[in-house]
C-alpha cells in the first residue's frame, strides 16, 4: 500500500506542468434539471454500514451505492449520457422544457459518436445514443471482459477491439473520430481536448449532490477511487464548495496504473506502465489533466492497494450485503488496508468516512434492463 500526502495541496501543480487549460465545476444544477426529464434518472441509496465500521475502526461509515444507476449499473450513467442529453436538447429549436420525447429520441439521429472504454463509459455512451437517435462506436482494449461488449452491442453500439490497453484503444478511437468526422466523447482531457470530458465530469456532480442531501453532518473523511481520474475530481470539487477544508479527501488507485499518485510525484502528467489490473474499470495508465489539476490543488492523500487487497475487500463488504467488483471497491478497500497506517490518514475511532461503491457485480448488470 504505496501512501503520499499531496504536497501541492492548496496551490495545483507548478506553471511549467503543462496540464491542459480548464477547470473542474462544482455546480450541479444542468445536469440535475436536464435529468428530470430521464424516466430512468432516480436517487441511488446512501447506505449506512455500522458492521463495517466497527470492523474498520472508525465511528461511521456511509456508502453511495451506484450498483443501479438508471439501469446501467455505475456512476458513468450520469456521464457520457448527460453529455448526449445536452447535445440533442441543443440540436432541437424547440425549448429544452418543451420538447416532446419523439423529439428528443430524433434529435441527434444521423450523428455518430465514439469513444474508448473499460466498459461503463461505453454503456453510458451506448444507452444515451440510443435515447436521442445517434450512433455509437466503441473502441475496447483487448483486456476488456467480452461481457461488455456484448452489453454494448445490447445498445445498439458498434463494438472495435484495439490494443492492448486502454491508452491504445483511447488513441485507436480519437485516430477514428478524426478520419471519419465522429464526435469523439471521451472521460479523458489533455490539451486541446477539454469541453467534452468536463461535462462529462458535470454530469456526475449529480451523485454527490445526493450524498450532501443526505448526510446531516460532513465526513471527516472521503475515500474516493480513480481511473482517469474524472469521478475523484468531480466529487473533490463539489465536496469542496460544499464543505470546505474540513473533509480529508483520499485518492484511491490500482498498484498497476498509478497514473495520478506518480504524476503527483512528478509534479506534471506522466503515463505510467504495469500489468493487468483486475480493478478493469480503473485500469487506466495516464490521468485526464482536468482531473489531475483539481486532484493535486484539494486532495489531500494519494494511494494505491493491490489486486489482492481488493478482491479481499470485495469479499468481505459482501458479507455485509455490499455486492461489487474490485473496481467499485477500491475506495473501501483503502480505508479497509489502512488499519496498519491510521496515523498516515488521520483516521481514529472518531472518523466518520464516505466511500463509493462506483458498479453493480457483473450478476448485478446482467439483470438489468437493456
Amino acid at each position: 500500500m504505496d501512501i503520499l500526502r499531496n504536497p501541492f495541496r492548496g496551490t495545483g501543480l507548478p506553471a511549467q506542468a503543462e496540464l491542459a487549460d480548464s477547470s473542474v465545476q462544482g455546480d450541479p444544477s444542468v445536469p440535475q434539471h436536464l435529468l428530470k426529464r430521464c424516466p430512468a434518472a432516480s436517487p441511488t441509496p446512501l447506505r449506512h454500514a455500522p458492521g463495517l465500521a466497527r470492523l474498520f475502526g472508525i465511528e461511521s461509515l456511509f456508502l453511495k451505492d451506484e450498483s443501479q444507476r438508471m439501469g446501467l449499473g455505475s456512476f458513468k450513467a450520469l456521464g457520457a449520457a448527460y453529455v448526449l442529453a445536452q447535445d440533442a436538447s441543443a440540436r432541437l429549436d424547440t425549448p429544452q422544457a418543451e420538447a416532446t420525447a419523439e423529439q428528443m429520441g430524433e434529435a441527434l439521429r444521423g450523428s455518430v459518436y465514439t469513444c474508448a472504454s473499460a466498459g461503463n463509459h461505453g454503456l453510458s455512451l451506448a444507452a444515451g445514443a440510443r435515447a436521442f437517435g445517434a450512433d455509437a462506436v466503441i473502441y475496447l482494449s483487448q483486456t476488456v471482459p467480452e461481457a461488455f461488449a456484448e452489453r454494448l452491442r445490447s445498445y445498439g453500439a458498434e463494438v472495435v477491439r484495439a490494443g492492448l490497453t486502454y491508452e491504445e484503444s483511447m488513441a485507436a478511437a480519437a485516430e477514428a473520430a478524426r478520419r471519419n468526422s465522429w464526435t469523439l466523447l471521451s472521460d479523458s482531457s489533455w490539451p486541446g481536448y477539454v469541453s467534452i470530458p468536463g461535462r462529462v465530469m458535470e454530469g456526475y456532480l449529480v451523485m454527490g449532490a445526493e450524498v450532501i442531501t443526505e448526510l446531516t453532518e460532513p465526513p471527516t473523511h472521503i475515500f474516493l477511487q480513480a481511473g482517469v481520474g474524472g469521478l475523484a475530481a468531480a466529487m473533490t470539487a463539489l465536496f469542496r464548495a460544499r464543505w470546505g477544508g474540513l473533509p480529508t479527501i483520499v485518492v484511491v488507485e490500482p498498484e498497476a496504473a498509478p497514473a495520478i499518485i506518480e504524476s503527483i510525484r512528478a509534479g506534471r502528467a506522466v503515463t505510467t506502465t504495469g500489468p493487468v489490473s483486475t480493478m478493469g474499470r480503473l485500469d487506466c495508465k495516464a490521468p485526464s489533466h482536468i482531473a489531475l489539476a483539481e486532484l493535486a490543488r484539494e486532495a489531500d492523500w494519494f494511494v494505491t492497494i493491490t489486486d489482492s487487497q481488493c478482491d479481499a475487500t470485495a469479499k468481505r463488504i459482501s458479507e455485509h450485503g455490499f455486492f461489487t467488483t474490485p473496481s467499485g471497491a477500491a475506495g473501501v478497500s483503502a480505508l479497509h488496508h489502512a488499519a496498519s497506517h491510521p496515523n498516515d490518514l488521520g483516521l481514529t475511532g472518531t472518523s466518520r468516512v464516505l466511500a463509493f461503491i462506483t458498479e453493480g457485480t457483473e450478476t448485478l448488470s446482467r439483470l438489468m434492463p437493456s
